[in-house]
């Protein structure tokens, strides 16, 4: 007899359960994939943190979505991989961009203080408000970084942007103006 296949029931069973709201089957699910789940995040993060942060996001995923599981299609510890699979994937993906915003915020700080010619008290002045910036760029959504980054380093319209994104005029819009308006909010006490 195939050990594999009463593991999978149960699975599938306590998945079911889960769908159904089930809380005690959800923590039977959750002792028996978290170790591999938290490997797996793990291995495509490389940082420990960010893996606990997937781990749980995977697990809320798992619960909303339990309802939705079809055995059929796979099985579950196979869809809870994949999941965090993807899940790991996002992170490291959204955890990258921030990391480039940064590196051209940066850039940009750099080539402006070469072509001012200012003295270094203003330098030092300009470099803290700098920082402040950069830092106070990082507290925005993804959402409005993108859309204030594409607006004020590369260049482009509104419109443009909309088309860009595919996202109507009028949401990117809002988001420009949020995104400077709690850029005013959080480096006006700062300045």
């Amino acid at each position: 007899m195939d050990k594999a296949k009463p593991d999978t029931d149960l699975e599938v069973f306590l998945m079911q359960r889960t769908g159904q709201g089930d809380r005690g089957s959800f923590e039977q699910l959750y002792e028996r994939f978290s170790g591999v789940l938290f490997s797996t995040a793990l291995n495509v993060l490389g940082n420990q943190e960010a893996a606990e942060d997937v781990l749980q996001d995977v697990f809320v995923a798992i619960w909303e979505k339990a309802p939705l599981y079809d055995s059929v299609r796979g099985k579950p510890l196979t869809w809870a991989v994949t999941l965090t699979r993807y899940k790991a994937i996002d992170r490291l993906r959204s955890l990258q961009r921030k990391g480039l915003l940064h590196d051209r915020i940066e850039q940009e700080s750099k080539i402006f203080e070469e072509h001012t010619g200012k003295t270094s008290l203003d330098e030092v002045d300009a470099s803290e408000k700098s920082r402040i910036v950069r830092a106070a760029i990082l507290e925005l959504s993804p959402s409005q970084r993108q859309a204030i980054d594409l607006a004020f380093f590369d260049g482009l319209t509104q419109a443009e942007i909309a088309r860009k994104l595919q996202e109507p005029l009028g949401t990117v819009k809002a988001r420009i103006r949020r995104g400077m308006m709690k850029l005013r909010e959080i480096i006006a006490p700062s300045l």
